[in-house]
This record gives structure tokens, C-alpha cells and sequence, in this order.
């Protein structure tokens, strides 16, 4: 009797709008805890990647701020080479050959010297200036030598020694075989009428610039 009683009152309660609500409602608890604790781990892992995404692109922005300092006013840097070169050419490079060979008479009458042989001719052409070699023999005392190469150094039209070799000795008086360089711009230098230096397969010929 009882019993019968117990499950009349359990289906009643099975029944009831209210137990279904908490039903409902226990379901619905667990539902918004799971999807709780899986946002959670959703958001973890986010921001973990994302910190690690960050920290990858702040490497890459490092890394290239290095690669371009050297690039920074670049514009500026050029433009002021420009000017050097400008102003390097203006002040040391000859314009005509008589400008170079009335230098060296002034530096060997300064210095005390005397050519018993001086030729110029064209060397290599670059793409703005020309190469003028000059070989020549020199004579004199040994201050006076090493005043004149000291001069040549020196000197405000740039010239650049290129070798030199004692070609004898007699007294006090030394003759030296000297090679040196300046340049000129190419087409001043295609004007000046300066032979081609002649390469070692090239037979001897005198040049119209030679003084002995």
C-alpha cells in the first residue's frame, strides 16, 4: 500500500512543471560551466600565441630598423659626396696639359732639380677622369731630390707617384727615374692631343711631349 503510495507521489513529482524547471535549469548550469571552462582554455591559448605572434613581429621590426640604419639620409650623404667629388675636381684636377707640365717646371726650379728627360702620355680612362702618366728622368743633389718629391705630394694639382728607381750616381749629383700620375677630365684630356701610353708589346716610339 505504501509502496504504491511512494511511486504515485514520485510520478506526480516526475510530472511537476517544477521538478522539470530544475531539470532544465541544472542542465542549462552545466552547460554554461562547460562552455565556461572551455572559453577559458580558448582564451588562454590565444593569448599565448598572440603574446608569441607579438613578440615574433617586434623581432622582425627590430631586425629590419638594423638592415636600414645604414640607409638612413642616404639622400643627404650622396649629395654631400657629390660635392666633395665637385669640389675635388675643381681644386686638384688639371684642366689642360699645359697647367700640368708648367706645374713641374715651377716645383724643378723650386726644388733645384733638372729633367734630362720628361714624357707624358694618356693612361686608362675611367668614366670621368683620364690618367696622365708622366716619366721622367731627375737630377740633382739628395735634398734637392727629396724636395721635389715632397713638392709633387704636396702639391695642390694631385698628383701620385707610382715608382721610382736610382738610374745612377756621379759626385754628389744622383739621376732618378721617376713614374708618376695625374689625371685630367676625359674630354680635356682627348683635347690636351697626349699620345696613348703604350702597353710592353708595343714597340718604343718618341713622343711629340718628350724634352730631352
Amino acid at each position: 500500500m505504501s509502496n504504491g503510495r511512494t511511486f504515485s507521489i514520485g510520478s506526480e513529482k516526475l510530472k511537476s512543471p517544477l521538478t522539470w524547471h530544475y531539470v532544465g535549469f541544472a542542465l542549462l548550469l552545466l552547460l554554461v560551466v562547460g562552455l565556461g571552462v572551455r572559453l577559458g582554455l580558448d582564451w588562454r591559448a590565444i593569448s599565448v600565441n598572440s603574446g608569441n605572434a607579438l613578440a615574433g613581429k617586434q623581432i622582425q621590426l627590430k631586425a629590419l630598423e638594423l638592415q636600414t640604419a645604414p640607409l638612413r639620409g642616404l639622400d643627404k650623404r650622396v649629395d654631400l659626396s657629390r660635392t666633395q667629388i665637385q669640389s675635388f675636381y675643381s681644386k686638384r684636377i688639371p684642366t689642360t696639359y699645359s697647367s700640368i707640365s708648367n706645374r713641374i717646371g715651377e716645383l724643378e726650379v723650386a726644388s733645384g732639380v733638372r729633367f734630362s728627360r720628361i714624357q707624358y702620355a694618356q693612361g686608362p680612362s675611367g668614366p670621368d677622369l683620364t690618367e696622365i702618366a708622366i716619366d721622367s728622368t731627375v737630377s740633382g743633389d739628395y735634398p734637392q731630390i727629396l724636395r721635389f718629391i715632397n713638392s709633387l705630394e704636396r702639391d695642390q694639382i694631385f698628383f701620385l707617384i707610382r715608382a721610382m728607381a736610382l738610374a745612377g750616381q756621379q759626385g754628389g749629383q744622383v739621376n732618378l727615374r721617376l713614374n708618376y700620375s695625374t689625371w685630367m677630365r676625359r674630354a680635356d684630356a682627348e683635347a690636351s692631343g697626349l699620345p696613348a701610353q703604350q702597353t710592353s708589346e708595343e714597340a718604343p716610339q718618341p713622343s711629340a711631349r718628350e724634352v730631352e
